[in-house]
């Protein structure tokens, strides 16, 4: 595998650090290729700016046109056009940050703020012209997998937890982001507790991620629903007939 590890702590020396660590050298050591990109450590700007795109400064900016116009001539900044390289040359991405207030860190959402412009990852359409997304589109045959950790405990985190079950926290980041962007999306890893952690207790949470790294090349997708798969009408509405009794996220996995 090419794999591009994208994460995102202020704290070298934390959990997050040790674990990004660990989880690069076990895959240079089966074998695998991979690149990073340690946000803090690059101190990478996550503010959109005019600049991003050599927009003229005395014209009103339309961020998606600028980006798809920007990619175009090839007039993105250079930092963006490094992001891009690295994941045109990746099949795999690995999305590492703490859940901090039910999201990513600041950074790691200006990343994808800056990164996934329209011209690059999205905003493809086929002979037909329509638009290639959700499952299709520009970056589709990459995967991808997040790797959170929180200070909630496992359960909380769970079908009936007090903050909300995994999956459906991500799924703006797993549905919206990466499968918007045509990424195929394995499950995530949870790293709970990581507030309270013992020193005795990293060995559990290390070998915990080491299989699912290994496990990597063979974990199978989530099943979300592609949008030109027949399961949506024309407003992008799914279809009465498909899981009839389902309303938000879960109405868009299919059935195993």
């Amino acid at each position: 595998m090419h794999v591009l590890w994208l994460t995102a702590h202020p704290e070298p020396r934390s959990l997050n650090g040790s674990l990004f660590r660990d989880g690069v050298r076990l895959l240079r050591e089966q074998g695998h290729e991979v690149r990073t990109s340690d946000l803090y450590a690059m101190n990478f700007n996550p503010v959109v700016t005019a600049d991003d795109f050599a927009h003229p400064a005395d014209e009103r900016l339309i961020v998606g046109r600028a980006g798809q116009e920007a990619v175009r001539r090839r007039m993105l900044a250079p930092d963006i056009t490094a992001e891009h390289d690295k994941l045109t040359w990746a099949d795999t991405l690995i999305v590492q940050f703490p859940l901090w207030w039910y999201g990513m860190p600041a950074i790691l959402k200006g990343w994808f703020d800056r990164v996934f412009v329209g011209g690059f990852a999205f905003g493809v359409r086929d002979a037909q012209g329509r638009q290639l997304r959700y499952g299709e589109g520009a970056l589709a045959g990459k995967r991808a997998m997040v790797i959170v950790s929180a200070g909630a405990r496992e359960a909380s985190l769970g079908p009936r937890g007090i903050n909300g079950e995994l999956n459906e926290l991500l799924f703006p980041l797993q549905h919206g982001t990466l499968w918007y962007a045509g990424i195929d999306v394995l499950p995530p890893v949870l790293v709970h507790g990581a507030d309270r952690m013992e020193e005795a207790d990293y060995p559990l949470r290390a070998g915990m991620l080491h299989q699912r790294l290994e496990d990597l090349p063979h974990t199978k997708p989530l099943p979300f629903r592609r949008q030109n798969g027949g399961d949506y009408d024309d407003d992008l509405v799914l279809r009465p007939e498909l899981s009839p009794q389902m309303t938000g996220s879960a109405a868009h996995y299919r059935s195993r």
